[in-house]
């Protein structure tokens, strides 16, 4: 069993920052992709970004976010981030971050793709 917990949800205005953390536990050195998710009321969680820990560290981002956000990991604290810049309004979501082993990297942004999750982290951006 793999264990995430994230971290360093907040409010922030329009236009600023945030950086979530999610640390791994457990068996997460079996697993190949780590990302995050967000999820608002009434609407169906999405993919956000992920990257591959089974080496290398590739990057994939949902086009709304490309150039805003940054997904990386910290291999030594079994930490994945994510940078959230130029923050709007609609990125006010509970963010989650998951795990588990995708064979093929055109998925890694399917929630059906990943069964570990973490409890999720408010991130409220007001204008």
């Amino acid at each position: 069993q793999v264990q995430l917990v994230e971290s360093g949800g907040g409010s922030v205005q329009a236009g600023g920052s945030l950086r979530l953390s999610c640390t791994a536990s457990g068996h997460s050195y079996s697993k190949n992709f780590m990302a995050w998710f967000r999820q608002y009321p009434g609407k169906e969680r999405e993919g956000v970004a992920a990257i591959y820990t089974g080496g290398g560290g590739a990057q994939y981002y949902a086009e709304s976010v490309k150039g805003r956000f940054t997904i990386s990991q910290d291999v030594a604290k079994n930490t994945v981030y994510l940078q959230m810049n130029s923050l709007k309004p609609e990125d006010t979501d509970m963010y989650y971050c998951a795990a588990d082993i995708v064979i093929n990297s055109d998925y890694v942004l399917r929630r059906d793709q990943y069964n570990y999750w973490g409890q999720g982290t408010q991130v409220t951006v007001s204008s």
